[in-house]
């Protein structure tokens, strides 16, 4: 009988030290102004606004969908996406932009790797991701560009 609450104890610490903590989440980086003028992609932030229902608390139901937020208003015609993520109750909106070709590539291409990159980025700080045209780009639009390019990804294992 010991024998099995033995058993039974080492298979749920095995379960339990295979589990990864939580990642945390990285703020976006911005660009710094010394950098600004020779960088292929600018990220600034854009002015702060409350976020949707800060102080109602979610329920399971809510929070499994995302509110919608509000079609940013874009400063510069460069501005291809930003980035809205919801901090301590305010909505933090950075602006992504791209400079010279890889701006050109992006408005034809938004599937090509630097787009997506960037895409990428706003998505593990946390944030939401929207087109110049107020549109959110979401896993369904990433999985239409996906279908538009074929890409090979390596992995160590």
């Amino acid at each position: 009988m010991g024998y099995r609450y033995a058993r039974l104890a080492g298979i749920a610490l095995i379960v339990a030290g295979c589990t990864s903590p939580p990642v945390p989440r990285e703020p976006i980086p911005i660009t710094p102004q010394a950098d600004v003028k020779g960088a292929p992609v600018v990220r600034r932030p854009m002015e702060e606004t409350p976020a949707p229902n800060a102080a109602v608390p979610a329920t399971p139901a809510a929070s499994a969908a995302a509110p919608p937020a509000p079609a940013p208003t874009l400063p510069s015609s460069n501005i291809l996406y930003t980035c809205a993520t919801d901090v301590a109750g305010q909505r933090k909106q950075t602006a992504i932009e791209f400079t010279g070709k890889v701006g050109e590539l992006c408005r034809k291409h938004p599937e090509m790797g630097p787009c997506q990159y960037e895409r990428e980025v706003c998505r593990r700080a946390g944030g939401r991701v929207f087109a110049a045209d107020g549109s959110e780009i979401t896993a369904a639009t990433e999985a239409e560009y996906d279908k538009r390019v074929l890409r090979v990804r390596f992995r160590a294992n």
